[in-house]
């Protein structure tokens, strides 16, 4: 006599293959390539590029060092292995992403407007503007609904704030793969598409994960008998 039982089997796929670490996996090609093109004057001491920015380098600093600190530890914090198993490290990885926003985003504004003084574009310091208060504002945002307990809410602006974040490889990569690195006005152009785009992306990443949880079954169940 055979009775009917459900065997749980789990569905598993090659880790690597998850959407979340390919997406991670471009985002470091994207800061690999900003560091060969864009910053390999930081070990070339004859690069004229120190002479540009020198009568700012003490503003640079600070941006440069908090930018990186938001821009590297922005995928740790995605990591639900390290949320649930190291939660303090998650809450202290948390507040130097914060801090570097808080710090990293006004020194970026101060230096564009220190550029326009010698010689960039008004227009230019507004979209570094609009860009440096939209990574400040969902990051705060962020930040209130972790101290309100809202968890949920929380990811969905911390998805919001790095894909912001990410506008400054975004930019980077763009103008040098086209050879837009010497053309402003189409650099300029390239800055407001990133901005505009940012958040339309984390929200698309955002209804993504939404679409997965609701269509994704963890274990497939199949009949045996016994």
């Amino acid at each position: 006599m055979s009775t009917a039982s459900a065997v749980t089997v789990p569905v598993q796929r090659a880790a690597w293959l998850r959407p979340k670490y390919l997406l991670f996996a471009f985002i470091a090609l994207m800061v690999a390539y900003v560091l060969r093109h864009n910053e390999s004057f930081l070990v070339n001491a004859g690069n004229p590029e120190w002479a540009h920015i020198h009568p700012f380098r003490w503003y640079l600093l600070p941006h440069g060092l908090m930018g990186a600190c938001a821009l590297l530890l922005g995928p740790l914090q995605f990591s639900d292995r390290l949320r649930q198993r190291f939660t303090k490290l998650h809450r202290v990885i948390g507040r130097f992403y914060v801090a570097g926003v808080f710090v990293g985003a006004p020194m970026g504004l101060y230096i564009q407007y220190y550029e326009e003084r010698m010689g960039g574009t008004r227009s230019f310091s507004f979209a570094a503007g609009t860009d440096a208060a939209l990574w400040v504002l969902t990051t705060a945002v962020a930040l209130f609904f972790i101290l309100k307990g809202k968890v949920q809410q929380h990811r969905h602006w911390m998805t919001r704030s790095y894909a912001v974040a990410i506008v400054f490889l975004e930019v980077r990569v763009v103008s040098g793969v086209f050879g837009f690195d010497n053309n402003p006005a189409i650099s300029e152009t390239i800055v407001w598409m990133c901005v505009a785009f940012s958040l339309l992306f984390a929200d698309l990443v955002l209804q993504w994960q939404d679409f997965a949880r609701a269509r994704g079954i963890p274990a497939r169940t199949q009949p045996a008998s016994r």
